[in-house]
Order: C-alpha cells, then structure tokens, then sequence
C-alpha cells in the first residue's frame, strides 16, 4: 500500500452513505421480493461512481466503492456462498449476539436504541461453497472504473474477517464452532485473492478481535477471549497465505454505535495478538471518547517497525464535525511514537455499516467530516514535515 515521506495520507473505514433508491432496493432483495436484476446493478454502478468521485473531491486518497452493493458488510456474503439463508433461528440467535455488557448494564439506553441493520441474520443451514463470483467481479469491475475516472491515488475494497462472520452468519449447520470457523475462513479467502490481484489493497474487517467480547463472548473473561482471538487470527493468517502483507490492512473496533462503551476491551488486550495477523496496517478507533485516551497506553505498548497504523481521527457515530485543527492534533499525538511515514489518517469506523433507513450521521455530513479529515491531514502534515505541502 501507498505511504508518503512528505505527508499524511488519508482514507477511511469502508462504507459511505447509499442513495436512497438502492437501500430500498438492497431491502427488498435481501427480505426475499422481486427486484429486476438490471436496475439494481445499474444502481449500483451508478453509486459507485458517484461516491468515488466525491471522496476524491473531499481530498481522500485511498478510497473504496462504499461498500455500495452490500446490505452489511458481513452478510452480504449470503448472495454469494452456497449454505446461507434466511432462518428464522438465525434471527433470534442473532438478536442475541448483538446484546452488549453495556447495554445489558444501561437498559434504558437499550430500550431506545436503533436496530443495527433493517434485515435479520441469515444463518449457515449447509456446507458452505463460494458458488458465484458474479457479484464480486462486478464489485470489481465497478471500483476500477470508478477509480480511474476520478484518477483515486489508491483504491481499497472490504472484505469480513472469518470470526466476524460466525456472528453474523449463525452457525445452524457445523458441529462446533472451530469447524465453522475453518469452512468460514476456506470460503473467504476467495474473495480475499480476487480482491489483491484486481490491484486493490484488501480491508479485512474484523470487529471479533474487540467488539464481540462485549457481546459474542460476553460470558467469557478478558483471558479467555484473548484465547478466541488468537484463534481468530490463525484462521485469518491462513485464509491469507501467499498474499503480499503489503497489499493488505485490518480493521479492528469496538462497535459502530453511539452507546456506553464502558465494557469495551482495552486496546492493550487485544494489539499485541493483532499485530500478528499478516495485514500490515492496522486501523484502530480513536477519536470517540471511549478510545482517545488510548494514545497513552498504545504509546507504553508500541507498534511494530514493519507496521503501518491508521488510527480513526473521526468519528462515525455522530454528527459532529470535527474541526480540522482536532483532526490534526489527534494526528500530531499519534506522530509522537510511530513515524509520520507510517501514519495514515483515517475514520473510526464505517458510515454505512449497514443498509438501515435512518443512518447514525447524515449524508451531507458524512462529507463535511472527510473533508474535515483531509483539511486536518494537511495541518498535521505542515507541522511534521515543518513546510508546505
């Protein structure tokens, strides 16, 4: 992946806002209706197009399609694998894997918060098999035209990480869940190959190294959630293997909701086991006020030399908007012990995680923030570099 010696790249988590005629087509299409198979992927295109062009014009310069086609970025692997489906016991094992710590311990804050996504869980009723590449190479075929109209400086697509998917795709079939896990992540890697030699850099999403001790693993202590981590990432290193570390960067939260957060994991207890997963950036969330302070503790730990971090400098669960000036002091404290060549600037977490009616920040400032984000990567920039940039 691209790095600079005289300036702070930026990019961001993943997905961005849809238009409102695809969300309504991704809804019907994932509930089981009738959609005609054109308009869709004319829709499709047609946003990938426009919101490539609009992170170039906000100053991004590692950019994705969105996330554009996908109902989540975890279940849409449901259009693509022979195995899932729709279940109702996978809806309400669902319900329940999304319960968090903290809302269990802020019950009236559980009662009014909105649904994660406007669609069920789907469930894994069958041995699973990537049975049609359509939909990726479409998705591939579309950020590359994308990219090169709006001449993009780089250009990265998203893909789950094998843990995340046993939250998101209940497991109805596999005896156990190591057996899940390991036809989870033989299944994935598919993707993950497709996505390197198109020439993207691959995303892979992981929120099971932290959000789900909150919620998956909420039964479990820190100690032995760290045992389902480092099992987690074997799988990934596996599904990966023979694929450049540089051609690849990991994303790692907490849960993209405005909420308590107060039993999230330390980010101490999970960097260490992260920063051994083959990706060689890793993004972190570190601009909500659960994790800011955590600067502190990942300056005592340390990021490896052969690492690249992109900590969020954004938000993406609130509609304000940062000042520039906050962007690049966040930077500026990151810059104090990992070299300003291996920083980029980045967002705590997607936009548009998944397809719901209502998103958490409104489109128009969803915008006003990237471009927040780019206008402070340039202030960081002048004051590390000490000139013009």
């Amino acid at each position: 992946m691209k790095t600079s010696k005289d300036r702070i790249l930026t990019t961001h988590t993943g997905s961005l806002p849809r238009p409102k005629p695809l969300i309504e087509l991704i809804l019907e299409r994932d509930r089981g209706g009738a959609i005609d198979a054109a308009t869709f992927e004319e829709e499709v295109a047609r946003a990938v197009n426009e919101t490539v062009a609009q992170q170039v014009a906000a100053g991004i310069d590692v950019v994705s399609d969105g996330e554009m086609s996908k109902p989540s970025y975890a279940t849409y692997i449901r259009h693509r694998v022979a195995g899932i489906e729709p279940d109702p016991r996978a809806a309400e094992k669902g319900r329940n894997v999304m319960i968090g710590r903290d809302l269990l311990a802020h019950p009236d804050f559980a009662n009014r918060r909105g649904n994660f996504s406007d669609m069920p869980f789907p469930g894994c009723v069958g041995p699973l098999r990537y049975a049609d590449r359509s939909a990726l190479d479409r998705d591939l075929a579309n950020l590359e035209a994308a990219a090169s109209k709006a001449k993009a400086l780089e250009v990265f697509m998203t893909a789950p990480s094998p843990g995340i998917l046993t939250r998101f795709i209940i497991n109805l079939y596999y005896p156990s869940e190591d057996a899940y896990l390991a036809a989870l992540a033989d299944v994935i890697k598919s993707e993950y190959r497709a996505i390197v030699e198109a020439g993207f850099v691959l995303q892979i999403d992981a929120p099971d190294l932290a959000s789900a001790r909150n919620n998956q693993y909420r039964h479990l202590s820190d100690d032995e959630f760290r045992k389902i981590a480092a099992r987690n990432i074997a799988a990934l290193n596996a599904a990966t293997e023979g694929l450049p570390a540089e051609r690849m960067r990991l994303h790692i939260c907490w849960g993209n909701y405005e909420g308590p957060h107060n039993h999230d994991l330390p980010v101490t207890k999970i960097i260490d086991l992260a920063c051994k997963a083959r990706p060689q950036a890793i993004s972190i969330e570190a601009a909500n006020p659960r994790h800011d302070h955590e600067r502190e503790d990942m300056k005592e730990v340390g990021i490896p030399d052969d690492k690249i971090l992109i900590p969020g400098v954004i938000d993406s669960t609130t509609n304000f908007v940062e000042h520039p000036r906050l962007v690049a002091q966040r930077i500026g404290r990151y810059a104090t012990f990992v070299d300003r060549e291996r920083l980029i600037a980045g967002v705590d977490c997607g936009f548009g995680t998944a397809v719901r009616r209502e998103p958490m920040v409104a489109e128009s400032i969803v915008w006003a923030k990237l471009r927040a984000l780019s206008e402070g990567a340039a202030i960081a920039s002048r004051r590390l570099w000490g000139r013009a940039v």
